[in-house]
C-alpha cells in the first residue's frame, strides 16, 4: 500500500480507537481512582509492550534512549493521568473536544521551538479544524454548566504535552522503529506507574465486583487505546508530518459522539455540522 493510503488508514483506525477511549475512562473511574486508572493504563500497555515488542528495544541506541524517556513523559504519562483526573469533573464528550486543541498546539511548538516548516494549507487546515471543535464545545452538553472546568485546564496541559511529543518524534526518532518506541516509551514507565500504583488503596478495593469491572475496562484502554494505537501512531508520524498526525485529535470527537448516541444521547444539527467542518480541516491539514 502506497504511503499516501497508508496514513489515511492510520489515520481511520486511530481515530476509531482513541474516539473509543474516552468511554473507557469513563467506566474505569466506576470503581477506581482517576490515579489507579492512569498506572493500570501504562501498566497494562507496558505488559503487551514488552511481550510483543522486547526485542525491538536492542535497536535503540544509547544516544536515543534519552529521547525515548522524555517523549514517554510528553506523550504518555502526563496525558494518562491528565486525562483520568479531568473526567471526573468534566463530561468525557467535552474532554475529547478539547483534545482536538493537540494539532493547533503541535502547530506553534512546531514552528516556535523546533524549526519546522509548515504550509499556509496546513495553518489553514488546523484553524479551519478548531472552527469545528468551537462548534461542538458551544453546541455541547446542556448540562455543563455544573462542572467544574478548572479541570479542563488539566485537558489543555495534555494537549501541550501531546504537542511536545510529536515534535520530539520527529525531530530526533524518526529513524528509529516505531515499535521499538512505543516499548521503550513504557519500559521507562513501568516502574514508576507500580510504585505510584502502590501507594493508592487498591488493595482495598481489588475484590470489589465494581473495581474488577473496571479494571477489565482499563486493561481494554492500556492494551488498544494505548498500547497499539501508540505503534500506529508514531509510525503515522514517522511518513506524515506532526500536524497531519495529530489531526487525527479532530476525529475523536465524532467517534465519541456516537459513543453517546449508544448510550441515549442525540446529537444536535449543529454538533454534526460542527463534525463536517472538522473533516474538512483534517484534510486541509493532510498535505505534508
Amino acid at each position: 500500500m502506497e504511503t499516501k493510503q497508508l496514513k489515511w488508514l492510520y489515520l481511520s483506525i486511530l481515530s476509531l480507537i482513541w474516539g473509543s477511549s474516552f468511554i473507557l475512562i469513563k467506566k474505569g473511574l466506576i470503581g477506581l481512582t482517576a490515579i489507579q486508572v492512569g498506572s493500570f493504563r501504562i501498566i497494562f500497555a507496558a505488559l503487551f509492550l514488552l511481550i510483543v515488542g522486547f526485542k525491538s528495544l536492542k535497536k535503540i541506541s544509547r544516544r536515543q534512549w534519552k529521547f525515548v524517556a522524555i517523549t514517554s513523559l510528553f506523550g504518555t504519562f502526563m496525558p494518562a493521568y491528565l486525562f483520568a483526573i479531568a473526567e471526573t469533573q468534566v463530561n468525557s464528550s467535552i474532554v475529547a473536544i478539547l483534545n482536538s486543541l493537540t494539532p493547533l498546539n503541535t502547530l506553534v511548538l512546531g514552528i516556535v521551538a523546533f524549526g519546522i516548516q509548515f504550509q499556509k494549507r496546513q495553518v489553514l487546515g488546523v484553524f479551519v479544524g478548531l472552527v469545528g471543535c468551537l462548534l461542538l464545545v458551544l453546541s455541547g452538553d446542556s448540562a455543563s454548566g455544573t462542572q467544574n472546568y478548572l479541570y479542563v485546564l488539566l485537558v489543555v496541559i495534555a494537549t501541550l504535552s501531546y504537542a511536545i511529543n510529536v515534535n520530539l518524534i520527529k525531530k530526533y526518532l524518526s529513524d528509529l522503529n516505531s515499535l521499538s518506541i512505543t516499548t521503550g516509551n513504557f519500559t521507562v514507565l513501568l516502574l514508576p506507574a507500580l510504585i505510584i500504583l502502590s501507594t493508592t488503596d487498591i488493595s482495598q478495593r481489588i475484590n470489589i465486583e465494581a473495581t474488577q469491572h473496571s479494571i477489565f475496562f482499563v486493561m481494554i484502554l492500556g492494551v488498544l487505546g494505548t498500547g497499539i494505537a501508540n505503534v500506529l501512531f508514531f509510525k503515522l508520524i514517522q511518513i506524515s508530518s506532526p500536524v497531519f498526525a495529530t489531526s487525527v485529535t479532530y476525529l475523536i470527537p465524532i467517534v465519541a459522539f456516537f459513543w453517546g448516541l449508544l448510550d441515549n444521547e442525540m446529537l444536535t444539527p449543529i454538533q454534526f455540522f460542527g463534525a463536517f467542518i472538522i473533516l474538512i480541516g483534517v484534510y486541509l491539514s493532510a498535505k505534508k
